[in-house]
């Protein structure tokens, strides 16, 4: 026990690391498909590690820790967010709003009545809601109250112990709100809507659930013979399917395919597009010949792009490839994914800012089209540190400022700053892909390592404290969370359905957008034996990250009686 002590007075960095591995160990785990998740068991673990005491960690370390990881959650989110504040897409953000407004409320409520601290308010606000955020932002605004150390210790152990009590309960009832309770609400049978909304989507009919998105591109050889005297376009028109010639070779020299080139007889010319298409194409042309060496001058390419153009933002494919017009010549849509998570195709199928488009096609008509959508993402790319570090230190800055409510100041924190920078910094990087590179990878690298490392200083700081709040409130605190996390629910879907009139199905994604609950997504899915669910998931997700992490500082400010 010496030894322990000896080294968390010499080394307690060593305990957070260790809080930090294990409870994602733990995190990981599954038991019949569920999860409780890595921030709760990273917060679990600290706590018990902290009932040895004696951590002390210095605040700086803390606010580095949780801005890393408010930052990447605004970056990630603000491409989405600015494009979200429009008419195509307000339904969804209303939606939102109504969730994070209606928590707020009810927390403000409990607060009230039962003289809730800020502290504990907080941070059951921070679990029911499942935004661990909260705990970030509302540590900041009380860190500004100018509080006496030991009170502010206090504050922070009752943010841990509410919500380390009602995060596991709140996920747990998003899960099962979602796909259960939600459709039964509505009054809909969730697996008969979402084969309805595929049949939208595709027109009127069924989709087979075998082939959601399209084959695989391809390019093939031909000898002109039935096609010679015909233009270029006529022959792609008759084809159909969007196929496009993609070469000609005529007596050895290369003849630049436009729309207007006519073909003559003994061309060689190459078709690119959907198999399906190319192998009705034989009777149109001629005879399919065997020329590596032309097909090799066609090289195929397969390329992710992020959507990050606002005025394609809510647009359906069918639009979209209207806008791009000639720039989307011979490049197809393969696949659409959204969250993660891989969204049915049709030519009314929605995209989003925030989207990835796997397109295939010649490399040369895949770079003209991506420019016209949004950015290519390249696994080679480095993330920019000088834009990450300016970001957030322009952010904490921004957090410093203060605006007096009923003589208490009001202020978003550096947890707040470093959000609303993230957003705008994301916002700037869809708009100038040449600045502020952060790769995927290196997004949730910088989150998992900011949430987690942030939420370890906070158990075992103040792992003591928490345990004995726990033991004291613990009861009352399962019965506040369970309401702050079924009513916001609740109001959503009715108001959503019945007022809104959004589509059911896309409600049921909007839910766990907005509570940013991926799991619940998943479960929708595999009630509706569907993946529709996924087209509500884009806009509430980024608008309840942003409108949920506020929710600290006005907390704090609300329920701190001076």
């Amino acid at each position: 026990m010496n030894t322990i002590r000896w080294i968390i007075s010499a080394a307690p960095e060593i305990f957070l690391l260790l809080a930090v591995a294990v409870g994602t160990i733990l995190g990981r785990v599954k038991i019949r498909g569920f999860a409780i998740g890595t921030t709760a068991c990273v917060l679990i673990v600290a706590v018990l590690i902290g009932q040895f005491g004696g951590f002390t960690f210095p605040p700086v370390l803390r606010v580095i820790l949780f801005s890393l990881f408010v930052f990447t959650i605004g970056y990630r989110s603000g491409p989405e967010f600015f494009a979200s504040l429009s008419l195509r897409t307000l339904a969804q953000v209303a939606m939102a709003l109504v969730l994070g407004g209606t928590g707020l409320l009810i927390v403000l409520a409990f607060a009230s009545s039962l003289k809730l601290d800020p502290g504990t308010a907080s941070g059951i606000a921070a679990g029911a809601l499942t935004q661990s955020s909260v705990i970030g932002t509302a540590s900041g605004a009380l860190a500004q109250l100018g509080l006496p150390a030991d009170e502010l210790k206090q504050q922070e152990a009752n943010i841990a112990a509410g919500y380390a009590v009602t995060y596991v309960l709140g996920y747990i009832l998003t899960l099962l709100f979602v796909p259960f309770v939600a459709p039964k609400l509505m009054r809909i049978d969730l697996k008969a809507e979402a084969k309805k909304l595929e049949a939208e989507l595709a027109g009127g009919e069924v989709p087979p659930a075998e082939n959601l998105s399209y084959r695989k591109f391809q390019a093939r050889a031909y000898l002109v013979s039935t096609a010679a005297g015909r233009s270029v376009k006529s022959i792609e028109e008759q084809i159909g399917s969007r196929t496009v010639v993609e070469r000609i070779v005529r007596q050895g020299i290369d003849i630049e395919p436009h729309l207007d080139t006519v073909l003559e007889g003994g061309d060689n010319i190459v078709i690119a597009g959907r198999t399906a298409a190319l192998v009705a194409a034989r009777p149109i042309i001629g005879t399919e010949i065997d020329a590596d060496e032309i097909l090799k001058a066609i090289p195929g390419n397969v390329v992710e792009v992020l959507v990050d153009n606002r005025r394609l933002h809510g647009r359906s494919v069918k639009d979209v490839a209207e806008q791009v017009g000639g720039n989307a010549r011979g490049v197809f849509l393969r696949a659409l994914t959204r969250m993660g998570r891989e969204v049915p195709l049709s030519a009314d199928t929605r995209i989003y800012v925030g989207d990835v488009m796997t397109l295939v096609g010649s490399t040369r008509n895949i770079e003209r089209a991506a420019s016209n959508v949004g950015q290519i993402l390249r696994t080679g790319d480095r993330a920019d540190i000088a834009f990450l570090t300016a970001g957030i230190a322009i952010g904490l800055l921004a957090g410093l400022a203060s605006i007096k409510v009923g003589g208490v100041a009001l202020t978003l924190g550096g947890g707040g700053g470093a959000l609303i920078a993230g957003l705008v910094c994301g916002w700037l990087r869809s708009r100038r892909p040449t600045l502020g590179a952060l790769p995927p990878a290196a997004q949730q690298t910088l989150s998992d390592v900011g949430l987690g490392g942030f939420i370890a200083a906070i158990g075992l700081g103040n792992g003591a404290a928490a345990w004995t709040a726990i033991q004291a409130h613990g009861l009352m605190l399962v019965g506040m969370g369970l309401v702050i996390t079924i009513v916001p629910l609740v109001v959503a879907t009715l108001f959503a359905f019945y007022v809104l009139r959004m589509n059911p199905v896309v409600t049921c994604g909007a839910l766990a957008g907005a509570m940013t609950v991926d799991a619940a997504v998943t479960g929708a899915c595999e009630m509706a034996e569907s993946q529709t669910p996924v087209l509500g998931v884009a806009v509430p997700y980024a608008v309840g990250n942003v409108i949920l992490t506020v929710l600290g500082p006005i907390i704090v400010a609300s329920t701190y009686a001076g």
